[in-house]
């Protein structure tokens, strides 16, 4: 049986059992905070598990690393809907030790690209019109700076509220350890 088919399975016995009921809450985030974190999968309990979360409690965006690429890209976007829209009052970046992206190699990347069927000539077209590969896949050294860096992007972005404090946090994925990087209460 494929994946897709064991979760479809799962999912019909969950409606029919009326398991959806506990986690039944409202589009808006009940602690008011959206969360920018990396989507490691170690993450996917223990950061909700360490803070003190639960369904309805918070909005969460996730993306490789917790970082914000462009200040006009999709991430940016969602942090504003979740601000300006879903009422969230706080943002925190929530990276993690032991990050994948502090190791990523860019050339690793596009090697696997075309052992997966993705032609060169693809992969030129777009060098040619200005995409810079390498940068846009390259990761980061240090996690502490990678999340200043996020923080700074979305506390300076010209359409964000500067009342809104904006926190930077790293999470041991291991223990759950939180450790403060930037307390966006101070300096607003």
């Amino acid at each position: 049986m494929s994946m897709l088919n064991q979760i479809l399975e799962y999912n019909t016995e969950f409606v029919e059992n009326k398991e959806y009921e506990q986690f039944i809450t409202t589009k808006f985030p009940d602690k008011k905070i959206v969360i920018l974190t990396c989507m490691d999968t170690r993450l996917f309990e223990m950061l909700p598990k360490a803070m003190n979360l639960k369904n309805g409690d918070v909005k969460i965006v996730k993306s490789a690393g917790a970082v914000i690429n462009h200040p006009f890209g999709g991430i940016m976007r969602s942090l504003f809907v979740a601000v300006y829209e879903l009422n969230a009052d706080e943002v925190y970046i929530i990276g993690h030790y032991d990050c994948g992206m502090s190791a990523i190699d860019p050339q690793s990347i596009l090697s696997k690209m075309k052992a997966r069927g993705i032609d060169e000539k693809t992969i030129e077209m777009m060098r040619y019109s200005g995409v810079d590969l390498e940068e846009w896949f390259r990761g980061f050294d240090d996690v502490t700076e990678s999340v200043r860096h996020s923080v700074n992007m979305v506390r300076n972005h010209p359409l964000m509220d500067n009342t809104v404090p904006v926190h930077g946090l790293v999470i041991d994925p291991t223990t759950g350890k939180l450790d403060l990087i930037v307390n966006g209460n101070e300096n607003r």
